[in-house]
This record gives structure tokens, sequence and C-alpha cells, in this order.
């Protein structure tokens, strides 16, 4: 069997006109998410091992002509790490793994971070095979009206909302209570300590003050299962809740059972907490990733599973015994805050305000 051309196919199954895509939309990251500029340096460090982590790596080439490139499947841990720590202050650090970097103990994005340094972050790029590959790729585009007009306004709303509903395939999930001071993963990073974190972004979440005010059915037509990866059952599932918690459901299929029955055998009961508003509209219902952490910024709803939440901490809720936290998505018609209707048809209408 003759090896593949990789002369003839650098991307594989990623036409040539994706990575110019992926280039154009790097630019822009870089240059307004990140503000990038030519007084820091920059430090790419990449793998081979999927089509989307060579065209990603090959649209930082053209836009960084200047950075050091190390592909971390041919150097040792020790020599990755003194990259990093040969970088200083506001400098940026590109990590595109086709899984996610190994480095013993060291928490990759957490210590860039302490370092003062500016991070992008593209993970489990492997599990986006084919299409889907495209698909990532378009949700790198920075509409910077976009996501930070209709982020901020959103974070208005749920900030100075009393309560809300989500009206989900003829089902209505209420959230009798107020939320928790929303936040904001939409590119904007003025007024925070970090520069940067895990791409694509587009994403406000909140949770209820009081979890046990939330209660109602909610249709579900993707979950993560327990490989990470984005389950979509042939019929949306119908969740029941009450006081907070998951206490029944409808259609459900065997795979999302044995979800519920591993939060239900270390933690006791399921609790609902994260309510994210995503807005990324590279992601559909219909237009999936089959990477769960991605298709998180799908746009429409998504709730989560389980007592762990790292930034929400609530009395009653310790760290060590909270162990879940599973993304599942909410078939979606519409979502209220207050008697404002803030979502419908798939799109957000709330903008920036003067």
């Amino acid at each position: 069997m003759t090896s593949p051309d990789l002369t003839a196919a650098p991307w594989g199954a990623i036409p040539a006109h994706a990575v110019d895509a992926a280039t154009a939309h790097l630019r822009e990251v870089l240059a307004t998410v990140v503000e990038h500029g030519p007084a820091q340096r920059a430090l790419v460090v990449y793998d081979r091992r999927s089509d989307l982590a060579r065209a990603l790596t090959a649209g930082y080439r053209r836009n960084l002509p200047d950075a050091v490139f190390i592909d971390f499947d041919t150097v040792a841990a020790g020599e990755v790490l003194a990259a990093f720590k040969g970088m200083a202050a506001h400098d940026l650090v590109v990590l595109i793994q086709s899984t996610n970097f190994r480095l013993e103990a060291f928490r990759i994005r957490v210590e860039l971070f302490k370092l003062g340094l500016k991070v992008i972050e593209h993970v489990h790029l492997s599990r986006m095979p084919g299409a889907q590959g495209e698909h990532y790729i378009e949700s790198l585009a920075y509409d910077s009206a976009y996501y930070r007009g209709v982020g901020k306004a959103l974070k208005r709303r749920i900030d100075g909302a009393s309560m809300g509903v989500v009206h989900s395939g003829g089902e209505t999930l209420v959230f009798a209570s107020p939320f928790e001071s929303a936040k904001l993963n939409v590119g904007d990073y003025s007024g925070m300590n970090n520069v940067g974190g895990q791409f694509p972004i587009g994403e406000v979440f909140t949770e209820a003050q009081e979890l046990e005010a939330v209660n109602g059915r909610a249709r579900i037509h993707v979950f993560g299962d327990t490989s990470y990866m984005v389950n979509r059952p042939e019929t949306p599932i119908t969740l029941i809740v009450e006081r907070g918690r998951v206490v029944g459901t409808e259609n459900a299929t065997p795979e999302f059972e044995q979800v519920l029955e591993i939060i239900r055998l270390e933690e006791g009961e399921v609790w609902l907490r994260e309510l994210g508003f995503g807005m990324n509209r590279a992601f559909t219902r219909e237009r999936r990733v089959n990477d769960i952490g991605t298709y998180e910024r799908m746009c429409g709803i998504h709730l989560s599973l389980g007592a762990k939440h790292g930034v929400y901490q609530k009395p009653g809720f310790k760290r060590k015994d909270a162990r879940y936290h599973v993304d599942i998505f909410a078939v979606t018609e519409a979502v209220y805050l207050d008697d404002e209707l803030v979502y419908q048809d798939g799109a957000w209408l709330v903008g920036a305000e003067t």
C-alpha cells in the first residue's frame, strides 16, 4: 500500500478554499480578539494528526510568518515547556491539538495564563472529520458587532431579569428566580485577567440563583455522552424537572439513561444547573460537529446536568462531591426573560444599545 500524497492534498478532506477562509478568520481573531501586534512574539505548538489541525496550522503560518512553530510530536516535553517559559508577558501562544496535549501535571492553558501570556487553544480537532472541519473553520469567523453587541445586551437582560422561560418543542421550562451574574465568552477580554481561551467562542451563560426554582419540561435534541461526543437521539428526549432536579424522562435512549445513572451513582440526584445562551451561528440543530465542547457554542439554549459548576458556587455544593457537568441542548422555539422575547426562530432578538 502506498502512503498518502500529502503534497497533493495537504489538508486531506478540507479543500483549499476552506483553508483560505481559516486564514481570513484567524487574521481577525489575532487582530481584534487577542489584539496580537508586531511588538509581541508568537509561539504555535501544533500536531499533524488530523486534517483540521494541518489546515489551522497553515492558516496561522500565513498570518504569523515570524512566529516559532513547534510540532508537538517531534520534540520532548521539556523543549515545549522551555519554549513557554521563554515567552514574555503579553506574548501569544497558540495550541493546535488533534486531541489535547499532555505535559505531565502541567495544565497548559492555566499555567500559560499565570505567565501573563495570551492563549488561543484549539482542542479535539480529530473528533471533527470531513465536512465538520469546514463547520469548525466557519465557527472561527469573528463578527465583533454581533458578538460584543448581542452578547453584552444579553448579559444586561439576564442580570436584570427576575425570571425566564424556555419554550421547548411544545414544553416549557421555567426559571422562577433571578439569575447569577452572566459570564461572557464573546471575544472581548477588556477588564479580564486573562486574554484568550478555547476556541471557537460565542456564549453567554448563567444559572438560577435559586436552583430549586427551576421547574417544567424541556425536549433535548443533543446530549454529551460518556465519550464527550455529541449524541443525537432519533426523537428528542423530554426532560422532566422539579425543584431543579431531573425527576423523569420520556423517550430516553439507553445512552441517555446511562448518563443519568452515572450522575446519580456519584451524586445521588441529577441537578440542572447551567443555562447557556449559545451564539455561534456556524452551529445549529442540524449543522453539528461531534465534539461536545465545540458544539456547546451552538446558537440556541444549552443546559447542564450534574452538580458541578466551577464558576458559580452554591451553598451545599462541595467541590469534591460535585463531579459532573454534562451539556445538553434544548429544542428551542423561544426564550423569554421576564416578559421580553429574546430568542425566536434560531436567532437572538437583542442587539447593541446606546
